[in-house]
């Protein structure tokens, strides 16, 4: 699985339709979707995923109003429960040898272990294979399929894939693979995504409806660096699993046996809606082709991550997107993107 910084052939988004997830706030929502699309497409196509051609209509009046070049844009109709695409949308993968392919690693989905519809998003990866013609390479342990989310890993193209305990290896609480070990999962992971090195990081942050997903507390901006969310205030819900993890980091190894580069990215301010704690943080960024896309939340922070995170990701402008609204649908920018690597070419 290459790494996200790594050339990409297009993104893929799923047009929100399921108001369930913005409960009394969805109507801003096709909006923040314009928004990204409209700052994805100068340096790729986008491909979306849509449930009809009413609901492909709905997508290209919004992104019309916004500005959206239409020539960088490829509609999909696939029906979805919802549109958060990092975790049941496909997985590719990249070879190089014999001859440049990209494939589709076919994890299953269901919805986090947590929710009833999710039969529609399960089926994404196959029918996206089928109409692109790409290999699907069933992701099994044994004689069972593995359940995995995107949003539940990050990897740095290298061999190095990053995780949490929390979310994959619970035994009783949002239970993906009931009675799979460690070692096994480690294997699936090996086998259908390349790496040779899994780090398992604690526990994610407060808020996290998917119990622990990484892709809100650490990520690769480079093969050797990860920022890693850092919370000062003591009282705070996420301070001792931040400080935990930060631990763990640092004794862990790279795949070539390398130490890790941990940089302390700033989280916001507690954020909540309803007396519903979000899981805001600057850590879902989407790295695209030509810029990098940052959550913001109306926060003095805000400047402060789009800054560090500038340092980190030099080649290309790291570019904020508010997501006060988004987060309430409990996840932000990484969770409703997928990208899909260029094909034969080398990182």
């Amino acid at each position: 699985m290459p790494a996200e910084w790594e050339p990409h052939h297009a993104t893929w988004i799923g047009w929100p339709h399921n108001a369930g997830d913005w409960p009394g706030k969805f109507a801003p929502i096709p909006w923040v979707y314009g928004e990204i699309v409209r700052k994805l497409v100068p340096g790729e196509v986008v491909r979306i995923l849509v449930n009809s051609a009413a609901h492909e209509r709905q997508a290209r009046r919004v992104l019309e109003r916004v500005g959206v070049d239409s020539a960088r844009i490829e509609f999909f109709r696939l029906p979805t429960n919802r549109g958060w695409t990092r975790d049941y949308g496909p997985l590719f993968v990249r070879r190089e040898r014999p001859r440049p392919e990209v494939a589709i690693a076919r994890f299953r989905f269901n919805a986090w272990a947590k929710y009833a519809d999710w039969k529609r998003d399960d089926q994404v990866p196959e029918r996206v294979a089928k109409r692109l013609g790409l290999r699907l390479l069933r992701a099994r342990a044994g004689d069972r399929d593995v359940v995995l989310e995107g949003g539940s890993i990050d990897v740095n193209g290298r061999g190095t894939l990053l995780t949490t305990e929390q979310c994959l290896l619970d035994p009783a609480v949002q239970v993906r693979n009931p009675g799979l070990p460690r070692a096994e999962l480690e294997r699936a992971l090996r086998d259908h995504l390349g790496v040779t090195n899994v780090l398992w990081l604690g526990r994610g942050i407060a808020g996290d409806d998917t119990h622990g997903h990484v892709d809100d507390l650490c990520r690769f901006v480079d093969a050797r660096t990860v920022v890693l969310c850092s919370e000062p205030d003591t009282r705070d819900a996420n301070y001792r699993a931040l400080r935990e993890n930060r631990e763990r980091l640092e004794g862990m190894r790279l795949e070539d046996g390398s130490k890790i580069e941990v940089v302390a990215l700033p989280m916001p301010a507690a954020l909540s809606f309803e007396g519903q704690r979000l899981p805001a943080s600057y850590a879902n960024f989407y790295i695209a082709n030509d810029v990098v896309l940052v959550p913001t939340f109306n926060d003095p922070n805000d400047r402060t991550a789009l800054g560090l995170l500038a340092e980190l990701i030099s080649d290309r402008p790291v570019v904020g997107v508010h997501a006060v609204d988004l987060v309430w649908g409990l996840g932000t920018l990484h969770c409703l993107t997928q990208q899909e690597p260029a094909v034969g070419r080398k990182p």
